[in-house]
């Protein structure tokens, strides 16, 4: 997708250094509220509800009933991806880049400094460790028009509520204020709490304090009470939302949930039926999290619905990666999203494909399902359209589609359309398709190439969702096809990629090693 037409936008914060006149929108139209509901981690089978053909031992195990209520209400997405890791799939919501455009291409914290694994094999690249910026000029940061601030600037509310983690510490990243955000709650540059219980003050040292990296801030009211971080930033969102419609506007609500990411710690509320049945420790934990995250979900759609507002607001369901799985879970490793293959940080469908339901009142049909495909960068142009924001400027180039067709059931332009992820780092922990690669899935097909092996590996995910099958060597031209077309996309966007240290020479593209 070509940058679109221009129109230069005024900002605010950080973003003060633009000047112009706002995007613009169809005469006399008013504009939905749009609440995202983006979940941290949680894997495609962590929902009561079904998001494959049928229920598995898994969606039999979570209670989510507010997921299933927002699934009868609006469209559930079956095919939906992010990327492997949460920075990048957060980088690329905001900006509609695809990874290995904007070059976050792992977890961002300290700056300057790479979260990346030691890797024996390879050098990884210098990739933009601090994240994305709005400012210019900062190093080793991805410039951007965020998403909030074309929003802003087209007369919404935009309120912050959660995990950001956006840039690193000491770069106008990581801070919401400086992306276009009238409001930030809890949101700074670490991607995890340090503890979900208010008596433990949110992970911080002591009552009132911040307590770098982990600690959350801005919830210090909360401090040494017994509450957790789930329903502390509920409460929070609401209040933001009460003091926003008085202001006769549209809201923007981006609900980042630190939940269900690490540490995994029992909501009170909701442990106790996981543990009496028997459930594993740790996933009675994870099970109580999820629930707590339900009803946070289930407190917005009611809140909507008792002020009157519900036909007027979009409500938009997303996670970030695929579930946890390669540890820190109880059971088995790797097998926490089955029937896909592997988890968080990892190539298969277990690290990318996502929850994801959106009901938009009056214009996408309740209780339908969409199988088509779609892509965490595409939730940017979307937005903006169900914002009706036709024309705007982005510094960026975006890579992202409109799902709107998608939801009001009409086939997708280009079906066949290719997806791509790119992950030349090093996440840490090991396991299946763990590790440096270069992704393309096209129609029903899905091409890994692995930067340290040089292996390719081809999938038919429709026929084998577990990608169990590699038919690489059966179907060697049309791995050539993906390998080249793979290529071509890493090559158009000057995609990073590792140097191999035996050799000193960069890793070869999917098709040179054919």
């Amino acid at each position: 997708m070509k940058r679109r037409d221009f129109i230069y936008i005024g900002g605010l914060g950080l973003l003060g250094a633009f000047s112009g006149v706002n995007p613009v929108a169809l005469p006399g139209s008013r504009r939905p509220n749009i609440i995202l509901f983006l979940v941290d981690d949680l894997g495609w089978q962590d929902t009561s509800e079904a998001f494959y053909k049928e229920r598995t031992p898994f969606n039999k195990r979570y209670h989510t009933p507010n997921i299933e209520r927002l699934s009868h209400e609006g469209v559930k997405f079956t095919q939906a991806y992010a990327c492997a890791v949460c920075s990048p799939s957060r980088v690329s919501l905001m900006t509609g880049m695809n990874s290995a455009r904007h070059r976050v291409t792992n977890w961002t914290l300290y700056k300057n400094k790479a979260q990346d694994g030691s890797d024996e094999r390879l050098q990884l690249p210098e990739w933009n460790v601090n994240g994305m910026s709005a400012a210019p000029g900062i190093e080793r940061t991805v410039y951007v028009t965020p998403l909030p601030m074309l929003l802003h600037n087209a007369g919404y509310t935009t309120i912050h509520c959660g995990k950001a983690h956006f840039g690193a510490i000491d770069t106008p990243g990581a801070d919401p204020l400086n992306l276009g955000f009238d409001i930030n709650i809890a949101g700074h540059a670490a991607g995890g709490p340090g503890s979900y219980d208010g008596l433990a003050n949110f992970g911080n040292g002591g009552i009132g304090e911040h307590t770098l990296p982990w600690g959350v801030p801005g919830l210090e009211k909360y401090h040494g009470k017994d509450i957790s971080l789930t329903e502390a930033l509920t409460l929070e969102a609401i209040s933001a939302l009460d003091r926003s419609l008085k202001n006769d506007k549209p809201f923007f609500l981006y609900m980042a949930h630190y939940a269900v990411h690490v540490p995994l710690e029992p909501d009170k509320r909701f442990i106790k039926p996981y543990r009496d049945a028997g459930i594993d420790e740790k996933e009675a934990r994870y099970c109580s999290m999820v629930e707590a995250m339900d009803k946070s979900l289930g407190d917005l759609m009611d809140y909507v619905k008792t002020r009157g507002i519900e036909k007027d607001t979009v409500i938009m369901f997303m996670s970030d990666n695929g579930g946890l799985s390669a540890q820190g879970r109880g059971g088995t490793p790797h097998t926490h999203n089955k029937p896909l293959a592997s988890g968080k940080g990892s190539a298969y469908e277990g690290g990318i494909r996502e929850p994801m339901v959106v009901k938009w009142p009056g214009f996408a049909q309740s209780g339908s399902v969409c199988d088509s495909y779609l892509i965490i960068e595409d939730f940017f142009p979307t937005i903006l359209e169900i914002a009706d924001i036709r024309k705007y400027s982005a510094v960026q180039n975006v890579d992202g589609v409109s799902f709107v067709p998608l939801l009001r059931g009409k086939s997708p332009v280009n079906p066949d359309r290719p997806l791509f992820w790119h992950y030349p780092n090093n996440w840490g922990p090991k396991g299946p398709g763990i590790g440096a690669t270069s992704t393309i899935r096209k129609g029903d097909w899905k091409l890994i190439y692995y930067h340290a092996d040089r292996k390719l590996e081809l999938f038919n995910i429709r026929e084998d969702i577990g990608e169990t099958t590699d038919l690489s060597k059966s179907d060697p031209e049309r791995v050539r096809r993906l390998a080249v077309l793979l290529t071509q996309h890493l090559k158009s966007v000057n995609a990073q990629m590792p140097v191999d240290r035996s050799t000193g020479k960069m890793v070869p593209y999917p098709v040179d090693v054919l």
